[in-house]
């Protein structure tokens, strides 16, 4: 059996009591072709936009389901006779995923990174074109 995700859409002139009825319609067709109703939400009120089958709201249902692929097509066919139902849809539901562990990554310190030594000459030029260059911007002003 496959986990599913039922969402429909009833027509706005049903109370609420009439809403759990059809739902329970919906559950026992569902258990005809030997499927589960697992856990469903609480019916909400929608305004539409656009308007279905000329219905400018509706309740909304969600049931989570467990059904075997290969009833699911005569399930679709009863549930599309039923006229109360404006619009279905079901999508299947895959379990979550474990979530994975985050290693940290390796953080080399200062001292392992190889640093690149200069030599006492090579400190002393770039010293000095560092001195010249000081000078000319300071003796520009």
């Amino acid at each position: 059996m496959k986990l599913y995700e039922l969402t429909y859409l009833l027509s706005p002139e049903l109370s609420e009591e009439d809403f759990n009825n059809n739902t329970q319609k919906i559950i026992a067709v569902l258990q005809e072709e030997g499927g589960e109703a697992l856990e469903g939400a609480k019916p909400v009120r929608k305004r539409l936009s656009p308007p279905i089958k000329k219905q400018r709201q509706a309740w909304l249902g969600v049931l989570n389901i467990s059904l075997n692929p290969e009833k699911l097509e005569s399930f679709l066919k009863k549930l599309k006779s039923e006229p109360q139902i404006l619009r279905f849809l079901i999508t299947i539901k895959r379990p979550a995923r474990a979530k994975k562990e985050i290693k940290p990554r390796a953080i080399k310190k200062i001292a392992e990174i190889p640093q690149i030594e200069k030599s006492e000459e090579e400190r002393k030029v770039e010293l000095e074109d560092i001195e010249k260059k000081l000078e000319e911007i300071l003796g520009k002003i």
